[in-house]
């Protein structure tokens, strides 16, 4: 996935009347305000009541289910072009964020979005504290030592640099 690829997908889902907003590595780099490394995939946060909406855009645009049994905590949807995009579905709203029923029973809280910049343009992402708080729990990976580090050198965000080292 490319600027490109994400500016596209996002307007898929804005024409459609879905309020997404950016997740994992490519909403680090719109917190970060530039792209800084390659992305295989496109997290989105959106309201549960919207991912009809988001899945029918999608599989216009040839998105397809990557694997089922996923939902209600999120949906892997790709294209033939080898582009993917996973969908998180939270039961609330874009303007105050919501819970994300995860495979444990539990809830996991997205807090309402903040403004990033992709390919120059803004766009609404989670914030850096929640991109924090994503990131604990399992043993980090070079790209989330990456993402963790660009996110505490550019906002500070607390407990960034511990949990990534």
């Amino acid at each position: 996935m490319n600027e490109t690829d994400v500016l596209r997908v996002l307007d898929l889902l804005t024409d459609a009347g879905v309020s997404a907003w950016v997740d994992g590595g490519w909403g680090v780099d719109a917190l970060v305000g530039h792209t800084t490394r390659p992305h295989d995939d496109l997290d989105l946060v959106l309201p549960h009541d919207q991912l009809d909406a988001a899945r029918r855009a999608l599989a216009a645009a040839g998105f397809t289910p990557l694997l089922r049994g996923l939902l209600p905590s999120a949906l892997a949807l790709a294209d033939g072009a080898g582009r993917s995009v996973d969908l998180h579905p939270v039961t609330g709203s874009a303007r105050h964020g919501g819970h994300q029923l995860l495979p444990d029973g539990g809830k996991f809280r997205y807090p309402a979005p903040v403004t990033g910049t992709i390919g120059g343009r803004t766009v609404p992402c989670v914030d850096a504290a929640t991109q924090v708080r994503c990131h604990l729990g399992y043993p980090p990976r070079d790209k989330d030592r990456h993402d963790m580090a660009q996110l505490h050198a550019r906002t500070g965000a607390a407990g960034s640099a511990r949990r990534s080292g």
